[in-house]
C-alpha cells in the first residue's frame, strides 16, 4: 500500500508480498488471495527511485522485484488481481501472474519499457 508512489514495486514490498502469500496459502481459513491497489494504480511498475541507485548489471543480477514472483506462482489457492487504474510494467506482470484479473472500467494495462 504505497499510494503516493502509485504502488510502485520495490524489493521490500515484493518480499512482504511473497511472505504474506505463503502465510495465506497455509491458512485454512483463507480461501482466496486478492491483490489490490487503489483506484489510481494497481501498481505503476518498478520503483524507479530504488532502481536509480543501481546500475543495470546490479538490477538484473539481483532479480530486482522478481525474486518473489516464483513464490506467487506456486501459491495453490486462487489469486485474484483486482486492478483499478494503472498496471504498468512489473505491475502488469504481477497482475498476469494471478489466476484471475478483475479490472475496473478505469484499468489501464501496459508495458512501457
Amino acid at each position: 500500500n504505497r499510494p503516493k508512489a502509485l504502488n510502485a514495486l520495490s524489493t521490500g514490498l515484493m518480499r512482504e508480498l511473497g511472505k504474506a502469500a505463503l502465510e495465506f496459502d497455509q491458512d485454512d481459513t483463507i480461501g482466496v488471495i486478492v491483490l489490490a491497489g487503489n483506484e489510481k494504480a494497481f501498481a505503476a511498475g518498478a520503483d524507479i527511485k530504488e532502481m536509480a541507485e543501481r546500475d543495470f548489471i546490479d538490477v538484473y543480477g539481483s532479480d530486482f522485484i522478481t525474486s518473489e514472483w516464483e513464490t506467487i506462482l506456486q501459491v495453490r489457492k486462487p489469486v485474484i488481481a483486482a486492478v483499478g487504474g494503472y498496471a504498468l510494467g512489473g505491475g502488469c506482470e504481477l497482475a498476469m501472474m494471478a489466476d484471475f484479473i478483475i479490472a475496473s472500467e478505469n484499468a489501464k494495462f501496459g508495458q512501457p519499457e
